[in-house]
């Protein structure tokens, strides 16, 4: 019997109006480095803190299309679990990040923060 493959990582790509806006975002808000942008003037762009990438691809028209606008508000579009939650609200509301709940314990036990992103991508940080 042949080993079973290991998936590695899950990237997310977001489609922006502008990944320049969107990837400065992650990098100055979120804590994230900027791993590369690519064309000129960019298309895509990359963003990377610890083991969690995310990548922004430009979209056609400026309309955003977030999991929230899709479902009437429910659910969110990136969840990113991190070692320390108190210490990422300390973060995200030291540099004025739109928090929309939290930190809250939720039914299945995990403490989360909603935040939005500069184009209203919902980002769920649970422990």
């Amino acid at each position: 019997m042949t080993e079973r493959v290991k998936f590695k990582a899950l990237v997310p790509q977001l489609v922006v109006p502008d990944v320049v806006k969107a990837a400065e975002f992650y990098r100055d808000k979120l804590g994230f480095e900027l791993i590369d942008y690519f064309l000129d003037p960019p298309v895509y762009a990359m963003v990377r803190r610890d083991e969690v990438e995310i990548h922004f691809g430009k979209g056609d028209t400026a309309e955003v299309k977030s999991n929230q606008s899709l479902r009437r508000g429910l659910g969110h579009d990136i969840y990113i679990i991190v070692s320390d939650i108190e210490g990422v609200f300390r973060e995200l509301t030291d540099v004025g990040v739109e928090i929309v709940e939290g930190p809250v314990k939720r039914v299945y036990g995990s403490i989360e923060v909603t935040a939005k992103d500069c184009f209203g991508f919902t980002i769920v940080f649970g422990d």
